[in-house]
């Protein structure tokens, strides 16, 4: 069985979760299992929809999110509840690594999280120990902290200036 990676689609330039869905429409078209779970897509939320309307698709999207504003516009008292969803929403990437659940799981903007104070490199690097070989994970935000890098075999950046792609070593 080939090895799947972990990939990071991060930078300040735009395209990521579009590089990210391409990605996910590929394994589809594979014939792999596919589940999308999206963070803090606020007022974006609704722009893969249409994905859930294809015939013959085996591609689930989670969203836990129940605000219709963006995280950063938010009072303190909603980003405490939107919070809360969110966490659900982390668990429930864990369960199904866990599980296995899919072939590939796309963790939208997971990385934003810990620019948030939603969630620890500790949280995400758990998630990411779960994974076993048969499945690909990616994982879409503004930047990957060093404590991740050991989990993830490939990284592409994407900034207003270039692109640029890093193998990651995966050692322990």
């Amino acid at each position: 069985m080939e090895r799947k990676l972990t990939e990071v689609y991060c930078g300040d330039g735009v395209g990521k979760t579009t590089l990210a869905i391409g990605q996910s429409l590929r394994a589809c078209g594979q014939g792999k299992s596919v589940i999308i779970i999206q963070f803090l897509k606020g007022k974006e939320r609704r722009e893969l929809d249409f994905l859930e309307e294809l015939d013959n698709m085996d591609i689930k999207i989670f969203r836990f999110e129940r605000m219709d504003r963006c995280y950063e516009e938010l009072s303190n008292e909603e980003k405490e509840e939107e919070r809360l969803n969110i966490l659900n929403g982390l668990n429930f990437a864990r369960k199904v690594v866990a599980t296995q659940e899919c072939d590939f799981l796309l963790l939208d903007e997971i990385l934003r999280l810990l620019d948030n104070g939603i969630a620890t490199e500790e949280t995400i690097g758990e998630i990411l120990k779960l994974k076993d070989e048969s499945m690909h994970i990616v994982m879409t935000g503004q930047g990957l902290p060093e404590g991740l890098r050991k989990y993830v075999d490939r990284v592409t950046t994407l900034s207003t200036e270039n692109i640029r792609k890093d193998e990651c070593s995966t050692e322990e």
